[in-house]
């Protein structure tokens, strides 16, 4: 026996070896390919540098810059000791957790009524959910602006249909700016969303039922859950884009509505200050990547795993 053993130890280190030389030129080929791989994505990597790095990297060190031309904290500071910006702040997320839940409330039953219907219909109703984005923010803006006010379609229904008596203040105000905001907003939480639902498996909330649950604890249990990845995603995509609205607030808010970009563009345009603007840039960018790495944790808190 311990002839047999010695005589099969060589066998056994020589298969080791074989082994190790085996990692060590997968290890090689890996690294050979993460080369090549990096090398084709340099022009790209060039684009995004010149074209989004380098803009931001300006910005930032524009936020430094006080009125006087020297290095300093002032613009930051502006921000903490004016009640203004705070205020103006916190508008820009109230007005982007509103328009953020609407969406929510419409856009989920649009999206599980696509996921569901047959694939002449969806088809359809995709494209009743698409055809926004054939017409530019600015003329879909203008329309809501003739629409809702004093003498627009909805006024002119209501105080016909003797639901009012006078014109209801529609536009010019939170109200018209939540409207236009949603309208623009709600494609953006269905397609995310339908494509989350339209991965589950239908038979799943047939087993529920075959097991005794009702469809409203189907949904709850089975459904929502799985669909709560597309959910996450949409909901941040929506909130995180409205941060920086500024047309709509701009015309249907009518000067009444202030948000963080509407004074952004005041500063540059009336007072030509660059370092406040950009210094309220460089915090809303930083408010935006925070909302980003938030749904990015979310989604992957939320996803099933296989």
């Amino acid at each position: 026996m311990a002839q047999a053993a010695v005589l099969q130890s060589p066998s056994g280190s020589s298969k080791t070896i074989r082994l190790e030389q085996n990692r060590e030129a997968l290890e090689k080929d890996k690294r050979a390919e993460a080369r090549v791989m990096f090398h084709l994505t340099v022009p790209a990597l060039v684009i995004v540098g010149l074209l989004m790095v380098a803009p931001i990297a300006w910005l930032l060190s524009m936020s430094f810059v006080a009125p006087d031309g020297q290095l300093s904290l002032e613009n930051y500071r502006l921000f903490f000791a004016e009640p203004v910006y705070r205020d103006m702040f916190l508008n820009t997320f109230k007005i982007a957790f509103i328009v953020t839940v609407i969406c929510l409330l419409l856009g989920y039953p649009v999206a599980y009524l696509l996921a569901i219907t047959p694939a002449p219909w969806s088809g359809l109703l995709m494209l009743a959910v698409l055809m926004p984005f054939w017409t530019s923010t600015l003329v879909r803006t203008f329309s809501w602006l003739i629409i809702l006010q004093r003498n627009g379609l909805v006024n002119s229904a209501l105080v016909g249909a003797g639901l009012v008596e006078r014109p209801i203040p529609l536009v010019h105000n939170m109200t018209g700016t939540i409207i236009g905001m949603v309208h623009i907003m709600v494609p953006f939480l269905i397609l995310p969303l339908y494509a989350s639902m339209k991965a589950i498996d239908g038979n799943l909330m047939r087993a529920a039922a075959n097991l005794g649950s009702s469809p409203a604890h189907a949904f709850a249990r089975v459904y929502l859950p799985l669909s709560m990845p597309g959910l996450v995603a949409g909901t941040i995509m929506v909130f995180v884009m409205c941060l920086g609205f500024y047309i709509t607030p701009a015309l249907l808010g009518g000067g009444k509505v202030k948000m963080i970009a509407q004074r952004i563009e005041e500063s540059l345009s009336l007072y030509a200050t660059w370092g406040p603007a950009a210094a309220l840039a460089v915090l809303l960018l930083l408010m935006t990547a925070l909302c980003l790495g938030l749904s990015l944790m979310l989604v992957r808190r939320l996803t099933p795993e296989v």
